[in-house]
Parts: structure tokens; C-alpha cells; sequence
């Protein structure tokens, strides 16, 4: 049995959940409304605050979409009541993030400026021109689009430019030494 599966999921007040056909999950919360199509395989039940999945069999498909399918509503409960958050790090000479409008404008190093638009349904915060804090209800959405921004300028390993995530480490290499043999 999936031990993530099997873990029942408890539904917060203010949280209202609507399974439709073919598991045609909504779920309305205080942060927004999210809705998701999950394996018509699993059985979603609703016992007063909790939420069970159960699967109909131990084949190895439906043991796979077992976790996968209470991972994806678990997360979906959590989006709507606290949401999601990325943070990510700008590094270098000249390196510069602000915000205009609905527009993530950045300088990076370029011979011009790499702006973003806001999409739908995220938040992008700028507190300060290194610093970038994405929000959002959609786990998905919010780690896609911090991606995103973190493709534009990949940190680099020998002076550590670039745009990194808060807590990522990045792994420092050691650059030529210049001397030549012979």
C-alpha cells in the first residue's frame, strides 16, 4: 500500500471541494479557485473534513496514480489556503531586477533589457533589485514560471553570476591557473 496514498487529507475550514465526473476536481479557498482533471481510476471520497483516495487494484499503473493523485490534492488544498512561493537570487555586476506594472524587467548582463509578463494567477514581488519572490495557488504554475526567469541567466560556476534560487547551492569551480607546461 502507498504510504503517501493512504494518508488521509484534511480539508481546512473556508475550503470547499466539488468532485465531479471522471474525478473532475474543484477546490475554492480564501487564495483562489483551482480545478484539475485526476485518473478516473482512483475513487476520491469526502468523510466531513478529510479526503480519502483509495485504488481499485494493486496493478502497477493504479499503485503509481495512488501517491500522485493524493500528492496533486493535497497540494491543490494547500495552494488555496497558503499558496505557494519561490524566491530567487540575482548575482552580478550590473545585475538588476523591477517591477513595471504587470512586467518583470531585467538587467542581466545583456546589450538590452529581458522582460517577462505577469501570467495569470501568479503574483511577482520585487523587494529589492536582487531579489524576486513569485507567489502564487498552482504549485505547478509557480515553479514553471520561476524557471522561466531562472533560464534567462543561469548562475555560472566560476564567478557565480546569475539568477539561482534562494536555497540552491551553487558548486564553485576554480578557474585556469596560467601557467603552462611544457
Amino acid at each position: 500500500m502507498s504510504r503517501i496514498g493512504r494518508m488521509p487529507i484534511s480539508v481546512p475550514a473556508g475550503v470547499e471541494i466539488t468532485i465531479g465526473a471522471d474525478n473532475l476536481v474543484t477546490v475554492k479557498g480564501p487564495k483562489g479557485t483551482l480545478t484539475q482533471q485526476l485518473s478516473p481510476a482512483m475513487t476520491i471520497a469526502q468523510e466531513g473534513a478529510e479526503l480519502h483516495v483509495t485504488r481499485p487494484n494493486d496493478a502497477k499503473e493504479n499503485r503509481a496514480l495512488h501517491g500522485l493523485t493524493r500528492s496533486l490534492l493535497h497540494n491543490m488544498v494547500v495552494g488555496v489556503t497558503d499558496g505557494f512561493k519561490k524566491e530567487l537570487d540575482v548575482n552580478g555586476v550590473g545585475y538588476r531586477v523591477a517591477k513595471e506594472g504587470k512586467k518583470l524587467v531585467m538587467n542581466l548582463g545583456f546589450s538590452h533589457q529581458v522582460t517577462m509578463e505577469e501570467p495569470e494567477g501568479i503574483a511577482i514581488d520585487v523587494p529589492n533589485p536582487n531579489k524576486i519572490i513569485i507567489s502564487g495557488a498552482s504549485k505547478q504554475q509557480v515553479g514553471q514560471f520561476a524557471a522561466e526567469v531562472r533560464e534567462k541567466r543561469p548562475p555560472e560556476p566560476y564567478k557565480g553570476k546569475g539568477i539561482k534560487y534562494t536555497d540552491e547551492v551553487i558548486r564553485r569551480k576554480e578557474g585556469k591557473t596560467g601557467v603552462k607546461k611544457k
